[in-house]
């Protein structure tokens, strides 16, 4: 496997997830395998992990592009796009900095149930590892839908356990991604995302919605399309 964001064939893993995580997520050892490697596996060279190749894919394969990320971004189709990045995309942040309509908010700058723009502004949005730590995700997702113009694409990540269900976590004790001893409330979760996310998508009123996998079940990135 090489990186599709820049080209680089070494990737290094290391383990991302901690004890107290793993037992309030209520993952088995073959989830918490494919959370690692989604989450740990990273090009020595760009440093953009799994996740952040799979928004990678899904954005070039919305954009009909079949090669690697760095030279898509050089693309006079691409540098058209008005794209809004909601949080640094992870490590496609760099990339998505080439772009010269691109705009990066970020939490707590940016509230993603109230975006502050007008109907039909962006052609692209892009969120990775976000929608989860939203109270009411939704509603996020229709307001990502709504600042698309037709055609536009709300292409994003969130951790998934492919084979449950999504589970809200509203009345649960809180849980938190992002380190150990993190227990800010921008990094709680208030979903648990599993097969079935693609149900947020058209429930936000998207009329399709496109899950592109990169690596299988590590690596899924989805897509609504407006």
């Amino acid at each position: 496997m090489i990186c599709c964001c820049c080209g680089c064939p070494r990737l290094a893993l290391r383990e991302i997830l901690w004890e107290q995580l793993i037992s309030e997520w209520r993952i088995a050892s073959h989830e918490v395998a494919y959370i690692n490697r989604q989450q740990g596996l990273s090009c020595t060279e760009c440093l953009a992990n799994l996740r952040s190749m799979a928004l990678a894919a899904a954005v070039m394969r919305w954009a009909g592009y079949d090669g690697l990320f760095k030279h898509y971004v050089k693309k006079a189709s691409a540098r058209k796009l008005s794209v809004l990045e909601i949080n640094e995309a992870g490590g496609l942040s760099p990339f998505l900095a080439e772009l010269p309509n691109r705009v990066l908010k970020s939490y707590p700058d940016i509230d993603m149930r109230a975006l502050p723009y007008g109907n039909d502004s962006f052609d692209l949005v892009l969120h990775s590892d976000t929608l989860e730590h939203v109270r009411h995700p939704v509603r996020a997702l229709s307001e990502c839908r709504r600042v698309l113009k037709p055609g536009g694409g709300c292409a994003f990540t969130v951790p998934l356990i492919v084979d449950r269900l999504t589970l809200s976590r509203e009345g649960m004790p809180p849980s938190y991604h992002g380190a150990p001893d993190t227990r800010s409330g921008d990094y709680q979760v208030w979903t648990e995302y599993g097969a079935d996310a693609w149900k947020h998508v058209i429930q936000a009123g998207f009329p399709e919605c496109r899950i592109v996998s990169l690596e299988y079940p590590a690596a899924q990135a989805l897509v609504g399309v407006k």
